[in-house]
């Protein structure tokens, strides 16, 4: 047995099976509802840590812009310029890259348990409240990530001033999602349309506060 299997496999597996006995009425759509909120919230501080960053970072994009014309013809002037940006608002832009490396093991743990642990004895069913076989491809759940993906990027949107590639890059991603889902079983779009509408709330929050001023106080302050 894998390290990995010992560490994050086997033990979401126990808990989703648990979930689904004793808290979701052996309905396994419920189950995953569950675990996915339950894993959000316990990466809450990674996720939210990633997008308050990346509001911030869309917000400074009109500064990011003059840096790079005003310092155009030297390129180390205009990185000491950018550093010394993201220093005064304490951001790094790398940072989303490191957090999703740290969070990659357990998404692969989940989308794993999702493409494999269905089929064990302990889930005597396979539907979600009797209408979706979770085992199966879903156009609608596909669908419904697609449209949640493309919600969240629309609030990223909102946070600051977006470019052009921003802008494409919003409409690209639900067209990416509907290729990565669609061949895979529905119990996979339930947990990215589940865990895409936690982060659509998370977004909702931090833009507001970035908007009221909150954020770049917090950030300014002494260590």
């Amino acid at each position: 047995m894998s390290i990995f299997q010992t560490i994050f496999y086997n033990p979401i597996l126990a808990v989703l099976a648990f979930i689904y006995e004793k808290l979701a009425f052996e309905d396994l759509g419920v189950a995953i509802v569950i675990l996915t909120v339950l894993t959000r919230l316990v990466l809450f501080p990674l996720f939210h840590k990633s997008l308050k960053h990346q509001a911030i970072m869309q917000k400074i994009q009109p500064e990011i812009k003059r840096i790079q014309h005003d310092h155009k013809e030297n390129k180390e002037k205009q990185a000491q310029a950018l550093l010394e940006l993201y220093r005064e608002h304490k951001v790094n832009p790398f940072l989303s890259i490191v957090l999703f490396a740290v969070q990659l093991p357990v998404l692969i743990a989940l989308y794993q348990v999702f493409l494999k642990g269905l089929s064990g004895s302990v889930f005597t069913s396979h539907a979600f409240l009797g209408l979706i076989d979770l085992k199966s491809r879903s156009i609608l759940m596909v669908g419904l990530a697609a449209l949640a993906q493309f919600c969240q990027g629309w609030l990223g949107l909102k946070a600051g001033q977006a470019d052009k590639m921003s802008r494409y890059l919003n409409y690209l991603m639900p067209a990416v999602t509907v290729m990565i889902l669609n061949p895979l079983p529905s119990a996979i779009s339930l947990y990215w349309f589940v865990t895409t509408l936690f982060s659509i709330v998370q977004q909702f929050f931090i833009n507001k506060t970035l908007k009221s001023g909150n954020i770049d106080r917090q950030n300014k302050k002494p260590n």
